[in-house]
């Protein structure tokens, strides 16, 4: 009996699977267009099949992931839960999940997996630690999957929809683990539907905590995330479009 617990405590702690890209690729990959992609202050960006992100390794996370959400990949398959695992793409390597255990915050979803259930691959891809950031517990499963679910319900009425979030990454935040994994105060979530020529926007600033507060009460121009952040999204629009796309604060386009 000692060696089973001696030989579960060795498997918990110490083994995980080198890599989720491998042979088993589901053989597609999902093409975000170069004018939703947002700059980035480090320079390490990591393509996946199906999302792309910024790893910031100060902060040892994401400072924005990016992704597609098809209408079409929209699913309710059942998916095993994979291990948390570090992104084999990251140069400096992505923070090892177990710096999240015993801090009190959850292992939140960046790209959630609840979008990326339309294949077994992409679904895995999801839990590489390059997706993911220390969050409130009551928060993450509170009004932040509030907010995931009312964009797949958007994307069912709208059609395809591009997603860009991650935590606002400034100086003096908690840090958890080994690692010193920082503790966003802020998420933020930018969501756009349309074309290149005629985008619809709308995005979100939400503390890391539970609120009960409606989704729309959270809404605020792009400009606002740009500050917090120093990133700059849908650099690639014409200057004059992206000014005034990244200005306003509307709802307008958007059913809650």
């Amino acid at each position: 009996m000692l060696l089973c617990v001696i030989g579960f405590w060795l498997f918990e702690n110490f083994y995980t699977p080198d890599t989720y890209s491998s042979t088993d690729d589901d053989g597609f990959k999902t093409v975000i267009p170069t004018y939703f992609i947002p700059t980035s202050t480090t320079g390490d960006i990591v393509s996946h099949d199906h999302f792309m992100l910024s790893y910031n390794e100060p902060y040892e996370q994401a400072e924005w992931v990016a992704y597609m959400l098809k209408k079409n990949q929209l699913t309710n398959d059942d998916r095993k839960r994979p291990y948390f695992i570090e992104d084999p793409k990251v140069k400096s390597k992505s923070a090892d999940w177990r710096n999240y255990k015993g801090s009190g915050f959850d292992r939140g979803h960046l790209c959630p997996a609840g979008d990326r259930r339309f294949t077994e691959f992409a679904y895995n891809e999801t839990f590489y630690t390059s997706n993911i950031s220390p969050q409130d517990r009551d928060f993450n499963a509170g009004v932040w999957n509030r907010l995931e679910i009312q964009v797949r319900q958007w994307a069912k009425r709208y059609g395809n929809l591009f997603v860009v979030t991650g935590g606002v990454l400034e100086d003096g935040l908690e840090e958890i683990g080994e690692e010193d994994v920082d503790v966003p105060r802020y998420f933020y979530k930018i969501i756009a539907k349309g074309d290149e020529k005629n985008l619809k926007v709308i995005a979100f600033l939400i503390p890391n905590k539970e609120s009960a507060e409606p989704l729309h009460h959270f809404v605020v121009p792009v400009d606002r995330i740009e500050k917090l952040t120093g990133l700059d999204f849908f650099e690639e629009l014409p200057d004059m479009e992206e000014a005034e796309l990244e200005s306003r604060s509307t709802l307008a386009g958007w059913k809650f």
